[in-house]
């Protein structure tokens, strides 16, 4: 399991980090047409950051998606990321690795009923991404731990992830927010893979699953090595 080894950064630091991040992905800030999904990684897909992965992804308006990896908890905590941030020391959970993309800077999913600041997506209803620093001291120090902190996400390029799924690299779930701020994430993907594997064997008769919970195409091509 990926562990996320980042040491303390300064504060100018981390302003500077957030504000690359919302830049690279403002314009996945706005108003989604369709929920996020649940990402489940096919059993032989060894990539580092990846293996065994749960991922939360969310439809963005250029066409793309955006997303974390759930089930990477990291052993530190928001405050010794930020030791310098008096209120980090509220947050109980452990910070989590949420992907490459941007590993450096810090975003948070959040459970309300609106948008909790400027710079967050909402990924479905009452769950937002937030991404600038402001937004997040203020989830921090208004609702702490109504939120979930990872380091890094994920991103696609339009037609990027239908392609994946396509090729079979995911199978595919409707999100469940109680899912994605589950506790024990330790055996998460063994537990929706074999929901996955069960929804296929009934056929899919009654499922409303996006995709079909799909597990097709020549995956054996894009396998690649443990790193």
């Amino acid at each position: 399991m990926t562990r996320y080894n980042g040491s303390s950064m300064p504060a100018a630091m981390r302003i500077l980090l957030c504000f690359a991040l919302f830049a690279a992905i403002s314009p996945y800030a706005r108003a989604q047409e369709e929920d996020a999904v649940l990402l489940i990684a096919h059993p032989a897909f060894r990539d580092i950051d990846y293996r065994q992965a749960v991922l939360l992804a969310a439809p963005a308006p250029n066409g793309g998606h955006v997303g974390v990896i759930l089930n990477r908890p990291t052993r530190r905590s928001l405050a010794s990321l930020f030791p310098e941030h008096e209120p980090s020391k509220k947050v109980i959970e452990p910070v989590h690795y949420g992907g490459p993309f941007s590993r450096g800077a810090l975003v948070a999913l959040v459970k309300t009923t609106s948008a909790p600041g400027n710079g967050s997506v909402m990924l479905m209803k009452n769950l937002y991404m937030a991404f600038r620093v402001k937004t997040i001291d203020q989830i921090i120090e208004t609702t702490p731990n109504e939120a979930r902190y990872f380091v890094g996400y994920v991103g696609w390029r339009p037609g990027e992830l239908r392609g994946e799924i396509d090729r079979g690299i995911w199978s595919v779930l409707s999100a469940d927010v109680d899912v994605v701020f589950r506790k024990d994430m330790e055996n998460l993907w063994e537990e929706l893979l074999l929901q996955t594997r069960r929804i296929r064997a009934d056929g899919g008769a009654g499922s409303d699953t996006p995709y079909a919970a799909a597990l097709a195409g020549d995956f054996s091509k894009l396998i690649l090595p443990a790193r």
